[in-house]
């Protein structure tokens, strides 16, 4: 009665108060059922930590952050339990997410089974292998790429490795949930930047192995109210830390009216012996003219303002092939600028290019803009991000603009996306997972949100287990009232 006729203003308050409480409770309680049902599952425990492991970490250029250290230690308990782990690891731009992966892929290997790594690009794909594979073979690790790219006579000897296991580590993309893959001890699944699979695409490649591990991946930093609602009954590890040695990137945003002077920074930057990226926009709404306007400017460049440098171009149009060689052209030096469209958006990793040009930055999210600028600042070399604005800016354009050149940090810039965007936007609705809530709403109720997230949890945790059933029934009805399209990752 008090949201219908409130006494006073504090009174209708309050009640709104309640309703949305009510909302994110009951949400946080199908979550608190879902996870402990996981939870339930018997898996694999990958008790064994072998010489591999042992020879790879020693193998390591580098000293793993502490971070990492934090990280692999939360995983380590998962791996050891019978239990099927489901953790999702949420890593900044260059935090190391890979070499994670690496080591817990090799444990699982130690243990007698079989890891695979799939990501969404072929690029990506092919990028994780080329990295992975040197290290895995120098540990007598035997490791396959699989991909749509493959000739027939190839894709069979793959498929044949895979099916007799003597494929230990399988790399690949949607190639790999295909009907004709059989894996013969699959215990370890690994999913690079999630948010691209749906849920039906992990779920197929889980019944695959033998009730495997699953850890998934993203380079997208996710706002917290976020985390504990599309993601909330997975475990979640944090790599909030940069490799040593790495310098923040200097950004700046500029309009299109400085655009010589921004192609003149890069010539003498390129002279000076660093790569450069210069990057173009392709949507699929417009994707011929976009892909059109690349390959003009592109031909303009090299006759013009980089006559006297060595130019690339790749686009997502190009043969697997063709994108592997000119990425290796460019990661070789022997490609001084390389004119993209977002292809090289994730997981590209070349520790000399050091000069990320983004055109038309007003047509990028916040994402894909912070995205591109973690393709510099691998190395030890002072790295810059020019954004190139072109046109009459709106408020929130601007704010885009603005909190690129204020922060590197991947989990601010994720929280202003989400305040700009507003959840739904954000992820992107049918295949986000998020609820449709009524009243309540994620980015302006978060206190809220987090103290419904405590209770529910707590709740399930202590209850009788016919407590709990009358709940869960209460729980069933809000789940068909308000969350039918919510897809639980």
């Amino acid at each position: 009665p008090a949201i219908h006729f409130p006494a006073d203003f504090d009174a209708l308050e309050s009640a709104r108060r309640r309703l949305k409480f009510d909302e994110f409770f009951y949400f946080q309680l199908m979550l608190a059922n879902r996870r402990h049902h996981q939870k339930d599952i018997e898996g694999i425990s990958f008790a064994h930590v072998g010489e591999k492991t042992r020879q790879l970490l020693a193998s390591l250029p580098f000293e793993l952050t502490d971070a990492q250290k934090r990280v692999l230690s939360e995983i380590r308990v998962d791996l050891k339990s019978v239990r099927v782990m489901n953790r999702l690891l949420q890593g900044d731009v260059g935090s190391g997410k890979t070499i994670v992966a690496l080591i817990v892929m090799t444990i699982a290997v130690e243990n007698g089974y079989q890891a695979a790594l799939m990501a969404p690009t072929e690029i990506l794909a092919e990028q994780h292998f080329l990295t992975l594979h040197h290290r895995l073979e120098r540990l007598g690790i035997h490791p396959v790429l699989l991909t749509g790219g493959l000739k027939k006579k190839e894709r069979e000897t793959t498929l044949a490795e895979i099916a007799s296991a003597k494929a230990q580590i399988v790399i690949g993309t949607h190639a790999l949930i295909q009907e004709s893959v059989e894996f013969s001890r699959l215990g370890l699944i690994v999913i690079d930047e999630q948010h691209r699979f749906g849920v039906l695409q992990r779920a197929t490649l889980r019944e695959k192995g033998m009730n495997p591990d699953l850890l998934v991946m993203t380079a997208t930093p996710i706002p917290r109210t976020l985390s504990m609602t599309v993601y909330g009954d997975l475990d979640v590890s944090i790599l909030n830390q940069s490799p040593v040695g790495r310098k923040p990137i200097i950004t700046s945003w500029r309009p299109s009216s400085g655009r010589r002077k921004i192609y003149e920074f890069v010539r003498r930057q390129a002279a000076a012996g660093d790569q450069a990226y210069i990057v173009f926009p392709l949507v699929e709404e417009s994707e011929k003219s976009d892909l059109k306007a690349a390959i003009e400017s592109y031909e303009i460049m090299r006759s013009t303002f980089f006559k006297d440098f060595s130019l690339g171009l790749i686009h997502g149009r190009m043969t697997a092939a063709e994108k592997e060689s000119i990425m290796n052209a460019f990661k070789a030096g022997e490609t001084h600028i390389l004119v993209s469209t977002t292809v090289i958006e994730v997981g590209v990793d070349v520790p000399n290019a050091a000069v990320m040009v983004v055109e038309h930055a007003e047509r990028f999210g916040l994402t894909q803009l912070h995205q591109l600028r973690g393709r510099v600042g691998r190395g030890e070399k002072q790295s810059y991000c020019i954004l190139v604005a072109y046109g009459a800016l709106s408020d929130k354009t601007r704010q885009r603009l603005d909190i690129m050149v204020e922060t590197t940090d991947g989990f601010k810039i994720a929280e202003k996306d989400l305040e700009l965007r507003g959840p739904g936007d954000y992820l992107g609705t049918k295949q986000s997972g998020l609820p449709e809530f009524v009243i309540a709403d994620v980015v302006y109720d978060r206190e809220l949100l987090i103290e419904a997230r405590a209770e529910a949890f707590a709740l399930y945790e202590h209850q009788s287990a016919a407590a709990r059933a009358a709940e869960i029934g209460m729980n069933n009805y809000f789940a068909k009232r308000y969350y039918q399209d919510a897809e639980f990752s």
